[in-house]
């Protein structure tokens, strides 16, 4: 009956829409016209009854060391970390994640402090819905500059069809984007993915299990409201023990 942690508000519908996409991280390794990055995450459970510990690093972006907390009713994640400032180098993070209900209704809010002023420079708060039918979340975050609402549903388990939807208004610019998109497996180890949004932009991806725990993906994207956008093509790897 817990409500898992404030990172999974939306997740499921976050999954399908962004996952494994062609979508630049906020700071790469560039190589002539290549970008770059690599991710390494580690989960060492129940060191504690009810406690995880993750750890996680992003060349050159980030990383960071997590305690998560989960028992009936409540979830808890508190972490500390670096990341990196164009600017100034790498700047010293901290991160604090609550999450109250059950796995039917949960209510969470999600803090970080920028620990070298010791100002809040992140707030967020999130409701997630789930049922059988329809997984529903909504979020506001920013400062309360962005309210976000999204959907998920599973079409066919076996297949693994479902689609998803997102609605996002940023109050500062006014701007409002609806993405929406669906997902199904062709075969066993091979997925396919497929998103659009308003503001003109379309992305596929197709993620295939080489070995039982190898997956390499190949992401492309297009904007079509801009005439002389060259299309973006991403490949990634994952290994997940």
């Amino acid at each position: 009956m817990n409500p898992g942690l404030y990172f999974a508000i939306g997740k499921k519908a976050r999954d399908l829409l962004y996952k494994d996409y062609a979508q630049q991280q906020p700071l790469q390794l560039r190589y002539q016209s290549f970008d770059w990055s690599f991710d390494f995450s580690c989960q060492i459970e129940e060191i504690l009854p009810g406690v995880n510990t993750v750890f996680r690093v992003t060349i050159p972006d980030s990383g960071k060391a997590e305690l998560q907390y989960l028992r009936d009713y409540v979830g808890f994640n508190a972490g500390v970390g670096l990341k990196a400032n164009p600017a100034t180098g790498f700047e010293p993070i901290a991160n604090i994640s609550g999450v109250i209900g059950s796995n039917l209704v949960s209510l969470g809010a999600d803090l970080g402090i920028d620990i070298t002023t010791g100002t809040l420079n992140k707030f967020s708060t999130g409701l997630s819905l789930n049922s059988a039918f329809l997984i529903a979340s909504l979020t506001l975050s920013d400062s309360f500059d962005s309210v976000k609402a999204s959907f998920y549903h599973l079409l066919n388990a076996p297949t693994r069809t479902a689609i998803a939807a997102e609605l996002k208004h940023r109050s500062s610019s006014d701007a409002t984007t609806l993405t929406i998109g669906a997902q199904h497996a062709l075969f066993p180890f091979t997925l396919v993915k497929a998103r659009m949004n308003t503001d003109g932009k379309v992305s596929a991806v197709l993620r295939q299990a080489v070995w039982q725990r190898f997956y390499v993906s190949i992401a492309g994207e297009i904007d079509l409201a801009d005439s002389n956008n060259v299309p973006r093509i991403g490949l990634s790897m994952a290994l997940k023990p």
